[in-house]
């Protein structure tokens, strides 16, 4: 009696793993029936619901070629406004930022708020550059966190809400004046 609930136990085992194997290299193997030849030589349809998706790369502000003349435009702009200091250019400033739109509105945080801008940047961020954030209230190691989040740690008394608002608008602006 042991023996044959041994045998059923392996069968019962076994059979469904060996039926798994033998399907997935079915399924390796490409498809079969009518038809078959013209599906394996259709490899334009991907399952990959990413990929459905076209990008215009051509509009896209923060594509590699673009982003750089982008930059170029927009540094004279905000050195007039009192954004940039006169020495200091949009690439080396938003570098730490992954789109440009987050730093220009945390370009607008900042001086709307008399704020630090390099403090703003390392807590959106979690980047800690070269810069002097010796005053500030951000832990190193920190994980990236929304502007809205950032001004409320480093100045709870101000409205982060309605102002991170304001300043992505200011962001908008600022594209927009350029022809974005």
């Amino acid at each position: 009696m042991k023996k044959t609930l041994q045998i059923a136990a392996i069968v019962l085992f076994v059979v469904p793993i060996a039926l798994t194997v033998g399907a997935r290299r079915a399924a390796a193997q490409g498809p079969a029936g009518n038809g078959a030849a013209s599906a394996a030589q259709d490899s334009s349809h991907s399952l990959n619901p990413i990929k459905w998706v076209k990008k215009d790369s051509k509009n896209s502000v923060d594509a590699p070629a673009t982003r750089s003349e982008v930059e170029k435009k927009l540094t004279p702009s905000l050195q007039s406004l009192g954004l940039l200091p006169a020495n200091a250019t949009v690439t080396d400033t938003c570098a730490s930022f992954v789109e440009l739109y987050d730093c220009l509105a945390a370009l607008h945080a900042s001086h709307n708020l008399d704020m630090n801008f390099n403090c703003l940047r390392a807590d959106a961020t979690g980047v800690h550059t070269g810069a002097d954030i010796s005053g500030c209230k951000v832990a190193d190691g920190e994980k990236p966190q929304g502007l809205n989040k950032a001004i409320h740690q480093l100045k709870p008394d101000a409205n982060a809400k309605q102002a991170t608002k304001e300043a992505e608008q200011q962001a908008k602006d600022d594209l927009k004046s350029i022809g974005l």
